[in-house]
């Protein structure tokens, strides 16, 4: 069996009403040299069903379905159970744009020192039919290979349906760190990047991002949570409170994006101007307009408001 470019890995939990629409991002791609890996993580609706219905259509769909474990043991056995040279995540509510493969296929064979990339992500909100909506921002892409300094205090690559990464590579790191289900991604990127490895981004929208204010991605504090303990990690490499002032600018301008509560993106802004009220003003765009809208969130309409943490 000939061996595939790219495995792709969808870890699926109670993903019913966006399964659909991941896969059939996946399946649309214009690169076609891909595998894609769906598996089920202890879901208890229908998503089992769907993703059946699908690999019963396209013999490139692996399926598989287990115990309830988490993200990241869910894509460390994925990524056990892939051929492909390099491995592509994607999240259960997350969509590709039809390039993404294509995209990342060609950088990497540019250059081959990258051992993983990442591209512009669109944050589109749900309309109530489900589908997405127009994107209301998007992502930075900084350039050159990210740093450390780069990667913890604000993540460039924002989410793992965002990462490609060789298949070789992942295994001799070990994978996601398992039990973490909060930043697992940065807590990845940054043992990859303090080991001397090359990530790069496409300054491409190729991914959409499905903002949700109450999933799991949008569990804030327990965000902040995550993050101070895997700074500390590497508290001697960098100065932690102005990497907490910039996470916690960071965190309030995902929570007014994703229209979240406005008291909490209060509080995390707060917080960022306690642990160094110079590194949160330091981006005067992303610094004093973030916290001008947390102060007056209530008095500015959504669309207007999203656009300011671009």
């Amino acid at each position: 069996m000939k061996t595939p470019r790219f495995s792709v890995i969808i870890p699926v939990h109670n993903a019913e009403r966006t399964i659909a629409a991941a896969v059939k991002s996946v399946l649309a791609q214009s690169c076609r040299d891909f595998e894609l890996i769906l598996i089920d993580d202890g879901s208890t609706d229908h998503s089992f069903r769907t993703m059946l219905d699908f690999a019963c259509m396209d013999e490139r769909i692996r399926l598989c379905s287990k115990q309830q474990e988490g993200v990241s043991a869910t894509r460390n056995h994925g990524a056990v159970l892939a051929r492909g040279e390099y491995l592509a995540f994607l999240d259960a509510d997350d969509c590709w744009n039809v390039h993404k493969l294509s995209r990342h296929r060609a950088l990497h064979e540019r250059d081959t020192t990258i051992e993983a990339s990442f591209a512009k992500i669109a944050f589109r909100s749900e309309r109530e039919d489900g589908e997405l909506a127009k994107p209301l921002t998007f992502s930075t892409v900084p350039t050159g290979p990210l740093q450390l300094q780069t990667v913890l205090p604000e993540n460039p690559v924002c989410t793992t349906s965002n990462l490609v990464i060789r298949r070789e590579t992942f295994r001799q790191m070990g994978g996601f760190r398992k039990g973490m289900n909060h930043a697992e991604d940065q807590e990845f990127l940054a043992r990859f990047v303090a080991e001397g490895r090359k990530i790069v981004g496409l300054d491409d929208c190729l991914v959409d991002y499905r903002l949700s204010p109450d999933g799991l991605s949008c569990n804030y504090e327990a965000m902040l949570s995550g993050w101070r303990r895997l700074a500390a990690q590497y508290a001697a490499d960098f100065d932690m409170r102005r990497a907490e002032a910039v996470y916690c600018r960071y965190l309030a301008r995902r929570i007014l994006r994703a229209g979240g509560p406005a008291h909490l993106a209060r509080r995390m802004a707060f917080d960022g101007v306690r642990a160094d009220w110079r590194a949160f003003f330091a981006d005067m765009r992303r610094g004093a307009l973030t916290f001008s809208a947390v102060i007056g969130n209530s008095l500015i309409p959504q669309r207007v408001s999203v656009r300011i943490f671009s």
